[in-house]
């Protein structure tokens, strides 16, 4: 059993905040990442964690100092550093003649490796290439995924599952329009995937609604993938399992549909519309002729049935 593995009880209050801040919760704390610099890693590589540092910042954690590790190949270093910084969400930089400018993208879970995609980058252009204004620190970013490999191929699929837990931000309940200044935009297309980072813009229209423009702020990649790590269907289920406190109990007869809009239904026995109340108003009373048909075909109606 390792040192990480002991069970540390508390001897101070602030070790039990510490411990309790760690420990097992019905809603879960903000996904913290950290971003790991291989042995051999390029200025591109360096510069390239930097932008996703900025990019992740404040719930994030940057090792400057080069470690000797493949994930690939040995996984127990990065579980080692996910467990002493708490932190669910990895990128290792590596660069070799093999794989250049190589980025791993990775989840954990329980602290163990959970999925590993690893994207090479084919282009890519720094945060300060582009001379512009920057949004600030912490905006929640808006997530917009184009292309069929994200729906039709299982690793696009995990690639894009994993994007989301890597750049979703903390969790808010509620949004406001002046909030929404960042947008990440994914594209999958010819077995490449087109990274871009705008600064939204909100322009004067004469209404209310104002008028929107994207400006490209960066980082901007241009990705290909090479290698993957995905777990087992079984793992992934049990990852995504949700304790029962906080799943919403299921009311009968009651529905939502895409847009958050409730539905009821109502079951009722059949009724016969022609006994229904209606207001007495002079327009709704029946005159005296059709009061005579009315009584007409009544009898002719008794008199079929007797004979």
């Amino acid at each position: 059993m390792s040192a990480l593995d002991k069970v540390v009880k508390p001897k101070t209050r602030r070790s039990k905040r510490f411990l309790e801040q760690r420990g097992p919760k019905l809603y879960e704390n903000d996904k913290s990442t950290m971003l790991i610099k291989g042995g051999n890693a390029s200025n591109t590589v360096t510069q390239a964690l930097k932008d996703l540092y900025a990019l992740k910042k404040p719930s994030c954690v940057l090792y400057n100092r080069k470690n000797m590790t493949r994930p690939f190949e040995d996984q127990t270093s990065v579980e080692f550093f996910s467990k002493k910084s708490d932190c669910s969400l990895f990128v290792f930089g590596s660069h070799n003649k093999k794989r250049p400018n190589n980025l791993i993208f990775g989840r954990l879970y329980d602290f163990h490796v959970l999925d590993m995609v690893e994207l090479g980058m084919e282009k890519y252009v720094s945060l300060k290439d582009f001379k512009n204004c920057k949004c600030p620190e912490g905006t929640k970013p808006l997530l917009i995924f184009a292309g069929d490999a994200f729906e039709m191929n299982e690793d696009y699929r995990r690639l894009k599952s994993l994007f989301i837990d890597f750049f979703r931000g903390p969790t808010v309940s509620g949004i406001r329009l002046a909030g929404l200044e960042h947008m990440l935009h994914f594209t999958a297309v010819d077995g490449k995937i087109y990274m871009r980072s705008y600064k939204v813009l909100m322009k004067k229209s004469g209404c209310r609604t104002p008028r929107i423009e994207l400006e490209e702020m960066g980082p901007s990649f241009d990705f290909v993938m090479r290698r993957t790590h995905l777990a087992s269907d079984d793992l992934y289920k049990l990852s995504m399992k949700r304790p029962k406190a906080v799943q919403a109990k299921k009311k009968k007869n009651i529905s939502h549909d895409t847009f958050g809009t409730k539905y009821g239904r109502i079951h009722m026995q059949k009724q016969d519309l022609g006994k229904l109340q209606t207001r007495k108003v002079k327009a709704l009373k029946k005159r005296p002729a059709e009061k005579k048909a009315a009584e007409g075909e009544g009898e002719t109606n008794k008199r079929r049935k007797s004979n």
